[in-house]
């Protein structure tokens, strides 16, 4: 399998890594033993967050005896240098290790730099001097914030969701991390669960050679599917090419992608779940998203006002409260409601 080299931080992965997200939502012995697995199957980078709750705990379990053999990066979302003093700290305690590899701005909605009076950015090359980390990254959900991160020069590496659903300034920002330097990590690899073929989404991600995708996982099952991939990666040959152009015209441009940065509603609202509704429960099993719970939500999107504070926030620019209007009338049909 391809390796990929993060830009200028020099991390080397194989071109398939484990998102640590979803372990969160497994109790400890099934997170140890799936990350063990993760390990022993060829997977080398494991990307965390100290806002997934215990997932570098688990962590920390499961490979802290591999430590000089994997490459872990980890998140911060604290917005004062103190604050971001006290999570790194946590972190390392987490995960039983002196450093992290790669430490990363998490979501950030703005480029931090030297000199702009957040001492934001001062305080990670602090860490970065003390050798608590080793390289400086960011991710973003917003593609203009992105790209002036990319531009600045101040960062090793740029996580931004990205997926064969992806559009055309998605992959122009690609392009922009190689120009650039900077390693790109894919994150939502599989449009948060809209996409549901993983050979396809595996053989997209390598047309690209400074791709490094983290696959979000939760089940033996999962893992096992994308470490099968180690030994016979899929090519991105004309039968996917064509089962993936269907599938972009199939969503076109106006879907939502369940990022979350239009949430919370002030009424209470799901709507990075509902506004996507429609798409979700054709692509996954009906009765997963037809249940009491995902109707009474689907319903409350007749609580909408139309305030338009989702619009505002919404990084796809997506007419959110018309989008969830549709998604309900289309629910209520497939559901019986």
């Amino acid at each position: 399998m391809r390796k990929i080299v993060l830009g200028k931080s020099g991390i080397e992965s194989v071109q398939n890594a484990f998102g640590a997200l979803p372990v969160q939502r497994d109790d400890f012995d099934t997170a140890i033993k799936i990350l063990r697995r993760a390990f022993e199957g060829g997977m080398t980078f494991f990307d965390t967050a100290r806002l997934y709750s215990d997932s570098e705990e688990k962590i920390g379990l499961a490979l802290s005896d591999v430590r000089d053999k994997i490459h872990i990066a980890t998140k911060t979302q604290a917005k004062t240098p103190d604050a971001i003093k006290a999570e790194i700290e946590t972190s390392l305690k987490n995960m039983k290790t002196d450093h992290v590899d790669l430490y990363q701005f998490h979501c950030a909605d703005r480029c931090y730099r030297p000199g702009d009076g957040s001492g934001m950015y001062e305080c990670m090359e602090d860490l970065k001097r003390q050798g608590m980390i080793l390289h400086i990254g960011i991710t973003a959900h917003k593609i203009g914030v992105a790209e002036e991160c990319v531009k600045s020069g101040l960062y090793e590496t740029m996580q931004f969701p990205f997926s064969y659903l992806s559009g055309e300034r998605e992959i122009a920002l690609v392009k922009l991390c190689k120009e650039h330097n900077v390693g790109f990590i894919a994150m939502k690899g599989l449009a948060g669960g809209l996409i549901t073929n993983s050979r396809a989404a595996f053989a997209y991600m390598t047309q690209f050679d400074n791709v490094l995708p983290i696959w979000g996982i939760q089940h033996m099952r999962e893992l096992e599917e994308w470490l099968s991939f180690m030994d016979s990666a899929p090519d991105f040959d004309p039968e996917i090419a064509a089962f993936i152009e269907e599938d972009r015209k199939n969503f076109g441009a106006d879907f939502c992608r369940g990022c979350g940065y239009c949430m919370p509603c002030p009424q209470g609202i799901l709507i990075n779940n509902c506004a996507r509704m429609s798409l979700m429960v054709r692509r996954a099993p009906t009765k997963a998203w037809t249940n009491d719970f995902w109707k009474n939500a689907m319903m409350d999107i007749e609580k909408c006002t139309g305030c338009g504070r989702c619009k505002t926030k919404c990084p796809y620019q997506l007419d959110i409260p018309n989008l969830l209007k549709k998604n309900l009338e289309d629910y209520k049909t497939i559901a019986g409601i």
